[in-house]
């Protein structure tokens, strides 16, 4: 029986283990132009024990930025600082994933430079604020993108994922869920266009199916990946009827050869359709599981029975940097502290303690 603790190969890539670090959004890239730290660098190099850690969500362009502090990968100083997380991610023995995140019209134009707006399929506001170094703010309408600026969007992608190598990067994971820009094309209360890019559940997967087939044939298949979360309603996304969108979509990609596909559950019901796309997608399937609060030990039956070949996590690896080896021994874990999670220093981002030696050994 495969276990969560058994070595996968992932397109060349030897994993360790089944448990990957999911991307969490932290607002700490203090670095000169939204690029990391040397804190970045020692948060990722805490976590080198995951099979797999896939960053938190790095913006391929200006435009793209959605929160305060967030890092991108469209510049040389950003490729040279996220050079420094890798490289010590690698000494530590890990491998790393970078997500490239394109937040669309999650955002305000008080986070982006000059006189950049927010931008989107169409020209529909999300419902709710978003929080800048002004305080909390109302979603805008999102100027929407002509086709060439979809066709260049495209483009920012394949230049983020060649700086992403460029910068150390095992591969890269587009953020195709949580309501950002990817999922903004899938989504039919986000879509409504009427062109090659909207208008039928075809049409709303082109522009995923698109940029992953630039990237993948930019860095190679085996480098590319995509998280989806269908049916998940994070950040205003309405998706009543997921199934003829997804597996469209995951009928396009199939054949590519890509490193992975990620889903994100959006509730324990979703399970059936988690089903259906990892018998349609046939390659490794990463799986972030639905489950009643943050994902725990109960979760590693599900590399058991075969639902997914690798898990994620999310608030767990936060706090508990050494997680593979804490599930292994059945605990204990650390509580993950919510104040911490957004911005700040070094509290609630390096502090949290790993198992002391004989600890892991018990």
């Amino acid at each position: 029986m495969t276990t969560a603790f058994d070595p996968i190969d992932l397109s060349g890539l030897r994993l360790p283990n089944r448990i990957a670090m999911a991307p969490m959004t932290r607002s700490r890239a203090y670095g000169p132009g939204n690029s990391p730290t040397a804190s970045t660098a020692a948060y990722y190099a805490q976590r080198a024990g995951a099979g797999l850690i896939i960053s938190e969500g790095v913006q391929p362009s200006a435009v793209g930025q959605g929160y305060p502090d967030t890092p991108g990968l469209h510049s040389e100083e950003q490729v040279a600082a996220w050079r420094e997380v890798t490289d010590v991610v690698h000494a530590e023995g890990g491998r790393i994933f970078a997500q490239l995140m394109h937040a669309g019209r999650i955002g305000h134009p008080d986070l982006l430079p000059g006189d950049l707006v927010n931008v989107a399929p169409s020209p529909v506001a999300a419902a709710g604020t978003i929080y800048t170094h002004e305080g909390p703010q109302d979603f805008v309408t999102p100027r929407e993108l002509t086709d060439a600026e979809v066709v260049e969007t495209i483009g920012e992608f394949v230049s983020a994922a060649r700086n992403a190598v460029a910068a150390g990067f095992d591969g890269v994971e587009l953020h195709g869920a949580n309501g950002y820009l990817i999922q903004q094309f899938l989504a039919p209360n986000t879509n409504v266009r009427t062109d090659r890019w909207g208008g039928s559940d075809e049409a709303r997967a082109r522009f995923a199916v698109e940029v992953v087939k630039a990237v993948a044939a930019e860095i190679g298949a085996g480098r590319t990946a995509l998280r989806i979360s269908p049916g998940h309603h994070y950040n205003d996304i309405s998706e009543p009827a997921p199934e003829a969108t997804y597996t469209a979509l995951v009928r396009e990609l199939e054949p590519l050869g890509l490193a992975y596909l990620h889903i994100l559950e959006g509730a324990p019901g979703h399970r059936e359709l988690t089903l259906t796309l990892r018998k349609l997608f046939g390659g490794t399937v990463v799986l972030n599981a639905a489950t009643d609060g943050p994902t725990g030990p109960d979760a590693l039956a599900l590399i058991e029975d075969g639902t997914a070949d690798l898990l994620s996590y999310g608030a767990l690896f936060l706090a508990n940097p050494d997680l593979p080896q804490r599930l292994a021994t059945g605990g204990p874990f650390n509580a993950p502290d919510p104040t911490t999670f957004f911005g700040g220093d070094d509290k609630g981002y390096l502090d949290y303690p790993a198992l002391d030696a004989a600890a892991v050994v018990a």
